[in-house]
């Protein structure tokens, strides 16, 4: 295996494992709202999902970038280019909402 899929899987795994936090948490998250649990306690819990979430999201644009963008960077396809950087900022702008 070469030296950039060990590096893809283990952001891959990075990534996956966050996203697994945040599933947890949320289901911790619930069971504190559902037994109407001290509200700044569900909150934190909350910022901690948001945080996963977030961190998860930056793997997973880091990831893209290095992969799918640069491959459709490095071609000819000038109509591909733009949809890859049209793609980009559509989820760069959802990001920050």
């Amino acid at each position: 295996m070469t030296t950039q899929k060990v590096m893809l899987a283990r952001r891959q795994e990075n990534t996956l494992i966050n996203f697994k936090k945040a599933q947890s948490l949320l289901s911790k998250i619930i069971k504190m709202v559902e037994a109407n649990e001290y509200c700044i306690d569900i909150m934190q819990q909350n910022l901690a999902v948001i945080g996963l979430l977030k961190s998860a999201h930056q793997m997973l644009m880091e990831n893209h970038l290095n992969t799918c963008f640069k491959s459709a960077m490095a071609t000819k396809n000038e109509k591909r280019k733009q949809e890859m950087v049209q793609e980009i900022l559509k989820v760069t702008k959802l990001s920050q909402k």
